[in-house]
C-alpha cells in the first residue's frame, strides 16, 4: 500500500526536492555574475554578507548568492565546481537534516557550501568526521577555498596542547573527529579556571558518515576515567569456576524447556545475547565461592564476577569480537572490522575476557566523566549529516536526533546490477559458490570485492583461494594499516580483494586502480619517508622546497599512472566493472547497502550479489520458520542454490525486525541517559556561572539556611519542648564542623525560651559569624578564590560518586519490571533521590571545608592549581593510567630553601616536616 501511495504522489524525498529546486534554479542563475568579479570583488563578499546578516537579514535570505560564490571560489581554487545535485545536497545539509548521497558523489565538496553560509554568523562551524585523516585531509583541502573567502579554518586531532585546541575552535570552522570533540566537551566541565576551556558554545554540525557515528558509534558512552583501586584476583577466580562448568547453546527462544529440568549448568541464548546460571550451576557457584545464598545482597560483587565470566566464555569469540595482541585484548569493530586500539569493554567485560585468555587483567577504572554521542550532538543548535546510507535508520533519526533523511538522486544514474540472494544448505556449499564465482570472474579479468563478518571467515576464504591459486589481497582487522592502500586498488583488471564488512570506508574504488596510490607506492620504493609522502599529497601552504620537490615528483608519477589507469579503466568497464559478493547478510540492510554503494561509482558499471547459508547467524536466529520450511521441504544438495525474489524478501524482513530490535536496546539505553542528562546539564551548568565569576558568597549565605533547616529538622523532634530533642547528635553534627565547640551549651533559663525557629537562628547566627571571620582574617578576595576553588573540587568529587552510583542503580534496577514497575520510572524517582542527596552533601561539605580551611598568611595566596587531567582517555570504558595532578617539584631537605632566606630547606620552611 505504500508503495502503491508512493509511486502515485512521489517518495518524501521526492515532495521535499520540489519545494527545494527553485532555489537550486536561484543559486544556477548567478553563475555568470559571479564569473564576472575579480578574485577581489568575490573575497569582499564574505564581509558583504556579514554586514546584512548584522543589518537583519537571515541565511536564507543570503543562501543562493552565498552558495554561488563559494561554488565560483571552489572552481577558482580547486577546480572543482558543484554539480546541481551537490547544490541539492548542500541546501539539505544547511536546513539540518540529513543527506543520503551514494558513493562518490562528492560528499566532502557539498559540506563546503553549507560550511560557509553558517560561518558567516561567527559562531563556528564544526565539521565531525570519523577518523584524523579524513578530518586532516579535508580541513586542509577544502581550506584552501574557506581561506580565499577571508574565514578561518582549524583542525582538532589526537595530541593537541590546550592552547592550540582553544585556537582551533575559535576558528570559524572547525574540523575533527567526533571522539575529540566529544572529550574536549568532557574536558571543558572538569577545569578550574575558564580561561583552561577550549570550546565555544556548541552551535552548527555536520556529521560526515552520520550513521556510523549517531547510531553504530552511539552504543559505547565517551568516559574519562582514571585507575580504580578494586582488586582484579576475583576475575581470575570467577574465570576458573566458569571453566569448570557444563554448558547448553540455544538458538532459538521457542526451543528452551525449564531452566531447573536442563542438564547444564549455565546456559547461553545467543539470540537474546545472555548467558546465564541454571539452578544446577547457582548450587555448584554457591558450594565454590564457599556462599549460602548467591542471591543476597552482599554476594553482589561474587554474582557480577560470575555473570561477566559467563558472558566471556559464552558469547565473546576471539577474531571475531576481539583479538589478542601483544599480551592486550583488542576489540574489533562489529561494522567496519577495525581495531579499536584504546578501547574497553565496560563494567567488568574485559577484564573478565583477560583472565579468559591468560593475559594481564588490568584493573577496573573510577568515572571522571561520561556522555552518550546522542546526547553530545544534541546539544547542538542546528545539527546535519551526510551518509551514502541512512534511509533505513530514518524512524531512529528522527525519534532521537529529530532530523529527516532526504534521498538526493545521483549525479549519473546508477548502472550497478543487484543480483537476488542465493541461499545454500550449509556454510561449506555457500563458500564453494563464493569461490567458483570469484575463478570464473577473474579468468575475464573482472575485479571482485568480497564482504565479509568476521576475520576468521576472510581467512577461511583466502585459504580456498590460495587452494586455486587465485592472486588476492586480504584485508581485514590484522592488517588494518594498509587499509585505505589495499581498498583503493580493488577496482583493478582482476584484482579480488577480501574485506572485513566495511574496512576501507572514505576511500574511493576507481575501475582501473587509483592512481593517487600508485604514485605513493613508486614514491616509496624511491626512498621518501612516509612523512614527506603525506606532505606531498597534502593541500596546506608550504614554502618548504623539499616538500615542494615531493609534490612535483608525486605530480609527475600520478599523471604516469593515470594514463595506465584510463586505459584499464576501459578494459575492466568491458568486463562488468567491479563485482561484490557479500557472504553473510548483516543484521542491518544499511550495511549490506554500504557494501553494495562500493560498487557503481559515478555511473560506473558493477553488480552485487549475496552468498547466503542456513547456518549464517542472521538466519539460524532470527530466520522465519517459512523460509527454513521450503528449504526442508525441497530436499537441497550442499551445493544447489536455491534463487528466488520471495527469499531475499523473507531475509530483509528478518533484518527489519533485528533492526526493529536493536533500535529499541539504543532507544531504551538512551531514556537512562536521559535521566543522567538532566542531571549532567544542571551540574555543568552550575559549573559554568561559577567559572564565569560568579559571586558565590551569597550561594554559601543559602547553603547556611540550608543546614541550619536540616540540624533542626533531624534532630528536634515533633514535641517543641527542647528536653525531648537529641541534643547529643545535634552537637555532634554541628559543633566544630559548623559552628565553635561549646556555643549550643544553653542555661536552664535558655533552654526555658528555646524554639524550633529560635535554635535554628540560632545556629544559623554562629555560622554567619564565623564565616564572617574567616572573611575578615583571608581578605574578601583569597576569601571569594577559596570558595570557588573549594566548590568546584568537591562539585567534581560528589559528581564522580554519583556517576558510579547511578551505574550500580541502573544494574540492578531492572528486577523492578518482575514487580510489575517500569524500571525506567523507577530509576528516574530513585536516580532524582540520589541527585538530590549528592546536592545537599555538597553543602555540607563545602561549608565545612570553607569554615575550617586555615592559610598562612605571610605566605602569598596559593597559585593557580592546574587541573587533574586524564592521561589518556578512550571511546569505551577504561584508561590505564591513572589520572595525574600536577604537582610542584620536590625539594630536597639540604636543598637551597626556595622562600629566598638563604638558609637550607630543612632548617627553614621544611622544619617542622
Amino acid at each position: 500500500m505504500k508503495k502503491l501511495i508512493e509511486k502515485i504522489i512521489g517518495t518524501y524525498s521526492d515532495r521535499e526536492l520540489k519545494r527545494i529546486m527553485p532555489i537550486v534554479d536561484k543559486i544556477e542563475s548567478l553563475e555568470e555574475e559571479m564569473k564576472a568579479l575579480s578574485d577581489a570583488e568575490l573575497k569582499n563578499k564574505t564581509q558583504e554578507f556579514k554586514k546584512r546578516l548584522a543589518d537583519g537579514e537571515t541565511l536564507d535570505d543570503i543562501l543562493p548568492e552565498a552558495f554561488a560564490v563559494m561554488r565560483e571560489a571552489s572552481w577558482r581554487v580547486l577546480g572543482m565546481k558543484h554539480f546541481r545535485v551537490q547544490l541539492i545536497g548542500g541546501i539539505v545539509l544547511h536546513q539540518g537534516r540529513i543527506a543520503e548521497m551514494k558513493t562518490g558523489e562528492g560528499k566532502t565538496l557539498v559540506a563546503t557550501l553549507p560550511v560557509y553560509l553558517n560561518a558567516l554568523e561567527g559562531k563556528g562551524v564544526h565539521v565531525v568526521t570519523v577518523n584524523d585523516y579524513l578530518a586532516k585531509r579535508d580541513s586542509e583541502w577544502m581550506g584552501k577555498v574557506y581561506n580565499f573567502l577571508g574565514l578561518s579554518v582549524g583542525l582538532i586531532v589526537h595530541g593537541l596542547t590546550n592552547a592550540e585546541r582553544r585556537h582551533a575552535y575559535s576558528c570559524d570552522i572547525t574540523y575533527g573527529t567526533n571522539n575529540e570533540f566529544g572529550f574536549d566537551y568532557l574536558r571543558d566541565n572538569m577545569v578550574i579556571y575558564k580561561e583552561d576551556m577550549v570550546q565555544r558554545d556548541l552551535h552548527y554540525a555536520i556529521v560526515d558518515e552520520v550513521d556510523s557515528i549517531l547510531i553504530d558509534e552511539a552504543r559505547t558512552p565517551l568516559i574519562i576515567s582514571g585507575q580504580g583501586d578494586k582488586s582484579t584476583e576475583l576475575y581470575k577466580i570467577a574465570d576458573s569456576f566458569v571453566r569448570r562448568l557444563k554448558v547448553k547453546v540455544f538458538t532459538e527462544l521457542d526451543d528452551k524447556e525449564d531452566n531447573d529440568d536442563i542438564d547444564a549448568d549455565y546456559i547461553v541464548d545467543e539470540k537474546a545475547h545472555t548467558a546465564t546460571l541454571t539452578a544446577q550451576g547457582i548450587k555448584k557457584a554457591e558450594a565454590f565461592f564457599g556462599i549460602e545464598n548467591l542471591s543476597d545482597s552482599e554476594n553482589l560483587t561474587i554474582s557480577h564476577h560470575i555473570n561477566q565470566a559467563l558472558r566471556a566464555h559464552g558469547l565473546m569469540k576471539a577474531d571475531r569480537d576481539y583479538v589478542v595482541k601483544d599480551g592486550e585484548i583488542i576489540i574489533v569493530d562489529e561494522f567496519t572490522g577495525r581495531l579499536m586500539y584504546g578501547r574497553r569493554y565496560s563494567d567488568g567485560l574485559h577484564q573478565a575476557i583477560e583472565a579468559k585468555e591468560g593475559v594481564k587483567v588490568e584493573r577496573e577504572s573510577k568515572t571522571l566523566a561520561t556522555i552518550t554521542f546522542q546526547n553530545y550532538f544534541r546539544m547542538y543548535k542546528k545539527l546535519a549529516g551526510m551518509t551514502g546510507t541512512a534511509l533505513t535508520e530514518e524512524q531512529e533519526f528522527r525519534d532521537i536526533y529529530k532530523l529527516d533523511v532526504i534521498v538526493i538522486p545521483t549525479n549519473k544514474p546508477v548502472a550497478r546490477v543487484d543480483l537476488n540472494d542465493v541461499v545454500y544448505k550449509n556454510e561449506m556449499g555457500k563458500f564453494n559458490a563464493v569461490v567458483n564465482d570469484v575463478v570464473e570472474r577473474h579468468q575475464k579479468g573482472q575485479p571482485v570485492l568480497i564482504g565479509t563478518i568476521s576475520i576468521e571467515k576472510s581467512e577461511l576464504l583466502s585459504s580456498m583461494l590460495k587452494k586455486r591459486g587465485i592472486p588476492h589481497q586480504v584485508l581485514n582487522a590484522k592488517y588494518h594499516e594498509k587499509e585505505a592502500e589495499i581498498i583503493a586498488q580493488a577496482g583493478k583488471l582482476g584484482a579480488v580483494t577480501i574485506a572485513t564488512n566495511m574496512a576501507g570506508r572514505g576511500t574511493d574504488i576507481m575501475l582501473g586502480g587509483n592512481p593517487e596510490y600508485l604514485a605513493k607506492q613508486e614514491m616509496r620504493k624511491k626512498g621518501y619517508s612516509d612523512e614527506l609522502i603525506n606532505q606531498a599529497t597534502g593541500f596546506n601552504d608550504t614554502d618548504d622546497q623539499e616538500i615542494l620537490a615531493a609534490r612535483a615528483v608525486f605530480r609527475e608519477l600520478y599523471d604516469k599512472f593515470k594514463e595506465i589507469t584510463n586505459a584499464e579503466r576501459e578494459k575492466v568497464v568491458e568486463a562488468g566493472g567491479l563485482h561484490i559478493i557479500g557472504t553473510e547478510r548483516h543484521e542491518s540492510r544499511r550495511i549490506d547497502n554500504q557494501l553494495r554503494g562500493r560498487a557503481g561509482r559515478q555511473g560506473d558499471p558493477g553488480s552485487s550479489r549475496f552468498y547466503i547459508s542456513l547456518e549464517d547467524d542472521l538466519m539460524r536466529l532470527f530466520g522465519s520458520d517459512r523460509l527454513m520450511g521450503i528449504v526442508e521441504r525441497l530436499r537441497l544438495e550442499d551445493d544447489q542454490p536455491i534463487e528466488a525474489t520471495m527469499l531475499t524478501n523473507q531475509i530483509e524482513n528478518a533484518q527489519r525486525k533485528v533492526e526493529g530490535r536493536n533500535f529499541s536496546i539504543r532507544k531504551n539505553v538512551l531514556q537512562y541517559d536521559d535521566v543522567m542528562n538532566k542531571q549532567r546539564e544542571v551540574i555543568y551548568g552550575q559549573r559554568r556561572k561559577v567559572l564565569d565569576g560568579e559571586n558565590l558568597k551569597d550561594s554559601f549565605l543559602k547553603m547556611f539556611e540550608t543546614i541550619a533547616d536540616i540540624i533542626v529538622n533531624l534532630y528536634c523532634s515533633e514535641n517543641p519542648h527542647p528536653d525531648y530533642w537529641d541534643w547529643e547528635s545535634i552537637r555532634s553534627y554541628a559543633e566544630g564542623a559548623y559552628v565553635p565547640t561549646g556555643s549550643l551549651n544553653f542555661s536552664k533559663e535558655e533552654m526555658e525560651n528555646l524554639t524550633k525557629e529560635s535554635l535554628r537562628e540560632k545556629i544559623l547566627e554562629l555560622i554567619t559569624k564565623r564565616y564572617e571571620e574567616k572573611e575578615e582574617e583571608l581578605g574578601s578576595e583569597l576569601m571569594r578564590e577559596l570558595e570557588r576553588v573549594v566548590l568546584l573540587r568537591i562539585v567534581d568529587q560528589k559528581w564522580m560518586d554519583h556517576i558510579d552510583a547511578m551505574e550500580q542503580l541502573k544494574h540492578g534496577i531492572h528486577l523492578r519490571s518482575y514487580g510489575q514497575r517500569d524500571p525506567v520510572i523507577e530509576y528516574k524517582f530513585e536516580g532524582f533521590e540520589m541527585f538530590e542527596e549528592m546536592n545537599r552533601n555538597i553543602q555540607f561539605d563545602a561549608v565545612k571545608v570553607i569554615l575550617n580551611t586555615h592559610i598562612n598568611r605571610e605566605q602569598e595566596a596559593p597559585k593557580r592549581e592546574k587541573v587533574a587531567e586524564p592521561i589518556e582517555a578512550s571511546h569505551g570504558d577504561e584508561v590505564k593510567k591513572p589520572v595525574v595532578k600536577s604537582q610542584k617539584e620536590k625539594v630536597g631537605r639540604n636543598d637551597l630553601c626556595p622562600c629566598g632566606s638563604g638558609k637550607k630547606y630543612k632548617k627553614c620552611c621544611g622544619a617542622n616536616e
